[in-house]
Protein backbone atom coordinates (compact mmCIF):
# COMPACT_ATOMS: atom_id res chain seq x y z
CA UNK A 1 0.00 0.00 0.00
CA UNK A 2 1.57 3.57 -1.20
CA UNK A 3 1.50 6.34 1.43
CA UNK A 4 1.76 9.72 -0.02
CA UNK A 5 1.16 13.14 2.28
CA UNK A 6 0.16 10.94 5.24
CA UNK A 7 -3.19 8.96 3.36
CA UNK A 8 -3.15 5.48 1.67
CA UNK A 9 -3.69 5.49 -1.88
CA UNK A 10 -5.61 3.00 -3.41
CA UNK A 11 -3.41 0.16 -5.21
CA UNK A 12 -5.59 -1.40 -7.37
CA UNK A 13 -6.61 2.11 -9.07
CA UNK A 14 -4.54 3.80 -11.81
CA UNK A 15 -1.88 6.77 -10.67
CA UNK A 16 -3.80 9.03 -11.97
CA UNK A 17 -7.14 8.35 -10.03
CA UNK A 18 -5.30 7.65 -6.69
CA UNK A 19 -3.44 10.99 -6.16
CA UNK A 20 -7.00 12.05 -6.25
CA UNK A 21 -7.69 11.07 -3.06
CA UNK A 22 -5.13 13.24 -1.61
CA UNK A 23 -6.38 16.24 -0.25
CA UNK A 24 -5.27 19.32 -2.13
CA UNK A 25 -4.51 17.66 -5.70
CA UNK A 26 -6.99 17.46 -8.43
CA UNK A 27 -7.27 15.74 -11.93
CA UNK A 28 -4.52 18.55 -13.61
CA UNK A 29 -2.01 18.53 -10.55
CA UNK A 30 -2.33 14.53 -10.69
CA UNK A 31 -1.22 14.82 -14.81
CA UNK A 32 1.50 17.53 -13.64
CA UNK A 33 2.91 14.92 -11.63
CA UNK A 34 2.75 11.95 -13.57
CA UNK A 35 4.58 14.07 -16.87
CA UNK A 36 7.03 15.08 -14.44
CA UNK A 37 7.93 12.28 -12.94
CA UNK A 38 7.57 10.63 -16.76
CA UNK A 39 4.98 7.96 -14.97
CA UNK A 40 2.76 6.57 -17.63
CA UNK A 41 -0.84 7.86 -16.43
CA UNK A 42 -2.20 3.79 -17.15
CA UNK A 43 -0.43 2.12 -15.05
CA UNK A 44 -1.53 1.30 -11.64
CA UNK A 45 -0.40 1.92 -8.11
CA UNK A 46 0.14 -1.74 -7.89
CA UNK A 47 2.63 -1.52 -10.60
CA UNK A 48 4.62 1.29 -9.32
CA UNK A 49 8.84 0.62 -7.80
CA UNK A 50 9.52 1.87 -4.28
CA UNK A 51 11.82 4.76 -6.08
CA UNK A 52 8.71 5.60 -7.99
CA UNK A 53 6.50 5.77 -4.97
CA UNK A 54 9.42 7.83 -3.29
CA UNK A 55 10.30 10.51 -6.08
CA UNK A 56 6.31 10.98 -5.82
CA UNK A 57 6.26 11.67 -2.30
CA UNK A 58 9.31 14.10 -3.07
CA UNK A 59 8.09 15.83 -5.67
CA UNK A 60 4.20 16.33 -3.86
CA UNK A 61 6.05 17.71 -1.07
CA UNK A 62 8.35 19.89 -2.73
CA UNK A 63 5.84 21.47 -5.03
CA UNK A 64 2.32 21.14 -3.99
CA UNK A 65 0.01 22.37 -0.62
CA UNK A 66 -1.87 19.18 0.69
CA UNK A 67 -3.64 17.44 3.75
CA UNK A 68 -3.14 18.61 6.64
CA UNK A 69 -0.98 22.09 5.79
CA UNK A 70 -3.60 22.92 3.39
CA UNK A 71 -6.57 22.70 5.47
CA UNK A 72 -4.75 24.90 8.15
CA UNK A 73 -3.87 27.25 5.62
CA UNK A 74 -7.91 27.17 4.20
CA UNK A 75 -9.35 27.73 8.30
CA UNK A 76 -6.64 30.56 8.59
CA UNK A 77 -7.87 31.99 5.66
CA UNK A 78 -11.72 31.98 6.86
CA UNK A 79 -9.99 33.21 10.03
CA UNK A 80 -9.08 36.24 9.42
CA UNK A 81 -11.91 37.45 7.16
CA UNK A 82 -13.85 36.98 10.01
CA UNK A 83 -10.89 38.70 12.44
CA UNK A 84 -11.23 41.98 9.52
CA UNK A 85 -15.07 42.26 9.89
CA UNK A 86 -15.31 42.31 5.93
CA UNK A 87 -18.81 41.37 4.03
CA UNK A 88 -17.21 37.76 3.11
CA UNK A 89 -16.02 37.12 7.01
CA UNK A 90 -19.50 38.23 8.66
CA UNK A 91 -21.52 35.88 6.07
CA UNK A 92 -18.84 32.82 7.20
CA UNK A 93 -19.71 33.90 10.82
CA UNK A 94 -22.97 33.96 10.16
CA UNK A 95 -23.25 31.19 8.55
CA UNK A 96 -24.91 31.98 5.00
CA UNK A 97 -23.17 32.20 1.47
CA UNK A 98 -20.42 33.85 0.97
CA UNK A 99 -20.17 34.42 -2.78
CA UNK A 100 -22.98 36.17 -3.69
CA UNK A 101 -26.39 33.34 -3.73
CA UNK A 102 -29.81 34.51 -3.22
CA UNK A 103 -30.77 33.29 -0.06
CA UNK A 104 -34.67 34.22 -0.46
CA UNK A 105 -34.99 31.04 -0.95
CA UNK A 106 -32.67 28.31 -1.24
CA UNK A 107 -28.99 28.33 0.67
CA UNK A 108 -30.40 25.50 3.12
CA UNK A 109 -27.03 23.80 2.77
CA UNK A 110 -25.27 27.21 4.39
CA UNK A 111 -28.71 27.94 6.66
CA UNK A 112 -29.43 24.09 7.76
CA UNK A 113 -33.23 22.65 7.73
CA UNK A 114 -35.98 24.93 7.44
CA UNK A 115 -37.32 26.19 10.48
CA UNK A 116 -41.27 26.88 11.37
CA UNK A 117 -42.48 30.00 11.75
CA UNK A 118 -44.01 29.93 15.57
CA UNK A 119 -47.72 31.10 15.46
CA UNK A 120 -48.52 31.15 12.05
CA UNK A 121 -51.39 29.55 11.56
CA UNK A 122 -53.52 28.65 8.01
Amino acid sequence: MARIAGVNIPTQKRVIISLQYIAGIGAANAAQICTALNIDAARRVNQLSDAEVLAMREYIDANFTVEGDLRREVTMNIKRLMDLGCYRGLRHRKGLPVRGQRTHTNARTRKGPAKAIAGKKK
